[in-house]
């Protein structure tokens, strides 16, 4: 491939961040689920999406999010073991409710935690953390000290403009000093960092990572949304080794295509191709067996897989119940087929010194 060839084919597949963006708003608008700083990063009028695109892109922001707060929940647990095993309780003021930003926390019986989002786009998952009430009993034992988002150079600068001209998102950066300090693609705030950066360069992520003051030896979060399977699988398979190898205990939860070899998966892949998109990786997603595969040939510990339709039954009945009212929902069997070709891994590496319990993060 040519460099213009991939130049254009890089345009095209960061303009799904857009297609994503305006899907999200729709959905969000509709009261599928919250998030009130998603307009910040879109213009234009609200596009109101089918019913089967608002209810998927409901179940793909539940599954990821509901990975990331097991998680905590997981080292919560954990935590809490080891407290009543030694003997008994700490004291309240042994344990303050630190919001993202505070300085690092380095008593024992709290674990600082990175976020690393790959191929972020204009995800809010910093804000809505940042806002989310449910963690503040788990925040006793768990502290979000780093938050990076990493994507291309030209995907970055727009979200950067974004937070620079709006002050309900630049507000909320906390800074120890009040300092923040921007370029036309990074932003480095005290816990909050964006960077761009190709993907396929390993050398220049490892670069990138470095100037937002990561601590390899802290729990990492790493998390991709139909990111992987835009890279050649040579260069997904590089970054994942990278990451198993650097960050010792961490999860990589993986959002994307599965099942790609039927006459379903072969008009998606069509209409991608249509647009300009060419899925460079999808030999990774013929099924959850080569989903998984991908992840313990690059030296991760344990994974596991579910597709969406999966993810979907775990959803609380209660809450299915109020987000099945917002739409009626003519093509129930076209969302079935949907679901059943995405899918979310959950990769995990505990080649580090504490488990914290993650090998049990989960669908329960």
């Amino acid at each position: 491939m040519n460099k213009q060839t991939q130049g254009q084919g890089d345009e095209a597949v960061q303009a799904t961040n857009d297609d994503a963006t305006v899907c999200k708003r729709s959905a969000t608008h509709l009261g599928y689920w919250c998030d009130p700083y998603l307009k910040y990063f879109t213009k234009g009028p609200i596009i109101r999406k089918a019913p089967e695109i608002n209810r998927g892109y409901f179940a793909r922001t539940f599954g990821m999010y509901h990975l990331i707060v097991d998680t905590f929940d997981k080292i919560y647990k954990s935590q809490l073991s080891e407290e009543h095993g030694s003997g008994g309780g700490h004291s309240e003021s042994a344990h303050h409710l630190h919001e993202a930003g505070d300085k690092p926390v380095t008593t024992p019986n709290v674990t600082n935690v990175q976020i690393v989002n790959l191929g972020c786009g204009s995800d809010t998952l910093y804000w809505r953390l940042k806002k989310e009430e449910k963690l503040l009993e788990r925040k006793r034992h768990v502290h979000i000290s780093t938050c990076v988002d990493v994507d291309f150079p030209s995907t970055t600068m727009k979200k950067i403009h974004a937070i620079k001209t709006t002050n309900e998102l630049l507000s909320q950066l906390n800074n120890d000093d009040g300092e923040i300090s921007m370029s036309n693609f990074d932003l480095h705030s005290y816990n909050y960092h964006i960077v761009g950066v190709d993907l396929r360069d390993v050398n220049q992520v490892s670069t990138k990572l470095a100037s937002c003051n990561l601590n390899s030896d802290e729990l990492t979060i790493f998390i991709a949304e139909c990111v992987l399977v835009y890279m050649e699988p040579k260069s997904s398979q590089s970054l994942l080794k990278w990451i198993a190898e650097n960050f010792k205990t961490s999860l990589f939860i993986n959002y994307e295509q599965v099942n790609m070899t039927d006459k379903f998966a072969e008009v998606m892949l069509n209409n991608l191709v249509q647009r300009g998109c060419k899925l460079s990786g999808v030999e990774h997603c013929k099924d959850l067996t080569t989903q998984l595969k991908r992840f313990t040939e690059t030296g991760w510990t344990k994974v596991d897989g579910w597709t969406m339709n999966e993810v979907y039954s775990k959803i609380p009945r209660k809450e299915l119940e109020r987000i099945e009212t917002i739409e009626l929902l003519d093509e129930q069997e076209l969302l079935q087929q949907l679901f059943d070709h995405y899918c979310i891994i959950l990769a995990v590496n505990l080649n580090g010194s504490t488990s914290y319990n993650l090998e049990y993060v989960g669908f329960e």
